[in-house]
Order: structure tokens, then sequence, then C-alpha cells
């Protein structure tokens, strides 16, 4: 692995977005994401390579997320630091060169307005090297079937913050399986469990956003 690579999964894992930001306080004044990427486009590493110091990154933070070791602040700094990062990838992203693992299409179900959740995992899956889709909250059954038909061949991701939306899900995933049975919808959020996923027909449940991109990774292979 090149240097470059190991240096800029540490600055996303650690949420150090460039040479100008203060956080974290350790590497201040140190080049973050931004100039790392941009140097190793420079001296010629694979745009293949920066993605996956990226996922690295993204990775081990989302780990130490679902371990309780780091917080929702500390996520966003991480995603942050990758934004910037993959915005010297969009080139290649455009003509081809780099891939996409997949395409994930996700929402707040209809008349769930919170999104904290969903934005996390969102990130986290961008950073995980997919092409996110994000449908905002309050998403119908009609929002993500027309998303799926624009977007063929991607795993749908739904998120619920109140018992009183959740079943929301159970229409939404029914009116997917019948026009599209072949689309994978995984689904998560505060009240959400696996015995409720199972019930309701979904392919899948993740409690936290590491969880959800390892299920995206098992139904994308």
């Amino acid at each position: 692995m090149s240097e470059f690579v190991e240096q800029i999964a540490l600055c996303v894992e650690r949420g150090k977005v460039n040479k100008d930001a203060p956080y974290p306080p350790d590497l201040k004044g140190q080049d973050g994401a931004d100039e790392l990427a941009k140097q190793a486009i420079d001296q010629g590493v694979k745009p293949d390579d920066i993605l996956q110091g990226c996922i690295l990154g993204m990775d081990r933070i989302g780990e130490k997320f679902s371990q309780n070791k780091a917080f929702v602040p500390e996520l966003l700094m991480a995603a942050k630091a990758m934004t910037a990062a993959m915005e010297h990838l969009k080139p290649f992203f455009k003509s081809g060169e780099v891939k996409r693992k997949g395409t994930f299409v996700i929402g707040t179900i209809a008349g769930d307005l919170h999104d904290i959740g969903k934005n996390l995992v969102a990130m986290v899956a961008e950073g995980g090297g997919y092409e996110v889709v994000d449908l905002g909250n309050d998403v119908s059954a009609d929002k993500f079937l027309q998303a799926i038909e624009e977007h063929p061949g991607c795993v749908v991701g739904m998120s619920a913050l109140l018992t009183t939306t959740m079943v929301n899900m159970e229409s939404a995933i029914k009116a997917i399986k019948e026009r599209f049975p072949d689309t994978p919808v995984i689904i998560g959020g505060a009240p959400v469990t696996r015995d409720f996923a199972e019930k309701i027909g979904a392919d899948g449940y993740s409690p936290d956003p590491k969880g959800a991109v390892a299920l995206l990774n098992k139904k994308v292979a």
C-alpha cells in the first residue's frame, strides 16, 4: 500500500480535512485529505488507490462508531475529510476510470422528517465506494419506485426514527417487491429491529452505518 493511501486513510479516520483545519488539534498545520489526494494524483498514484484510502478511513471510523468509541461529530468530520479527498476523484468517476461498487438509493420513510441517521449511513456508504442517491426525508413509496427505475441494479435503504412511521416501511417494501422483486431493500433506525425487518420482508437490517455498508457489500457482490 502506498504511503499516500495510508496517510489519506488516517486523515479521513481522524477528520483532518485540509492543512488550515484546526481539527484534530494534534494534526494542526499538517496536510489534510484535500492536499494529500491532490499530491497523490500529481505523483501518479492510481485514483483507485486514493479511493481505497477513503474507504479504509471510513471503515475504521465506522468500526469505532459501532463500538461507541467514536460519536456523531467525529463521524461527520471524517465524512467531511472524505468528501475533500473524493473531490479530486470526480473527473475519474465521470470518465469511468474509477468505478463505484454500486448505487445505493436511500431515504427516510414517508411521514418521518428525521435524517441524521440516514445522513450518517449515506456518508459512510459513499466513503465505502458507493454512488449514493439521497432522496431526503418523508420519502413515499412512489419516490423510491421512481429512483429504482432511474438507477437499475441499485440497493435501497430505508430509515425511520419513530415507531409511528416505521410501519410505513412495510407498504413501501411491498410496492417495491411487486414492481422490482430483485431489488434488495435494507432498513434501519432507532425503533427498527431485525425481527421487524424480517416480518415486513426487508432483505437486511443494520443498527449502525458500518453494518449497513457490510450489508451493501453482500448484496452487490
